[in-house]
């Protein structure tokens, strides 16, 4: 067993004495209880941005359509990892360009051409990865449509 040590100098940690190990039970209940509130903050996130954002709908269809069809072909294990990957990688790129488009809009409410510049990046970023993700569905589930067409 392995003892994992925090320092009170990296402020994470303010009143605990230096030497102490994550094992004692008052440090693994505060370490735990952190780690706890920091899901509970990404799971906030993850529901602000299904919260009025249609494109993130769009995807999560689009994904669950790309789920049913691997089922019903039965795509194999690493046919699996690929379109994971790329749907993991499309809502990814989508919750990133909110963040920015909302970071954005804070810090600069008025018209300003670079901060549309920065959306317009973000936003290429979506595109770039969506395609990617196009691709992957293409290269998996085309041979198994053209299989179905031509054995069915």
């Amino acid at each position: 067993m392995f003892a994992l040590r925090k320092r009170v100098s990296n402020g994470c940690c303010s009143g605990i004495e230096a030497g102490n190990t994550l094992l004692e039970p008052r440090l693994m209940m505060l370490f735990f209880k952190n780690r706890l509130r920091s899901f509970g903050y990404a799971f906030r996130g993850v529901a602000g941005l299904f919260r009025g954002q249609i494109n993130i709908w769009l995807h999560v269809v689009a994904a669950l359509m790309v789920v049913v069809a691997g089922f019903c072909f039965g795509i194999s294990k690493s046919e699996w990892l690929a379109v994971v990957l790329s749907v993991a990688m499309v809502l990814g790129a989508e919750a990133f360009n909110t963040a920015l488009e909302r970071l954005t809009d804070m810090v600069s409410p008025d018209y300003d051409r670079r901060a549309g510049e920065v959306k317009d990046v973000a936003a290429g970023a979506v595109l770039l990865v969506s395609l990617g993700a196009l691709v992957v569905g293409l290269v998996v589930f085309v041979p198994y449509i053209i299989d179905l067409f031509s054995n069915g």
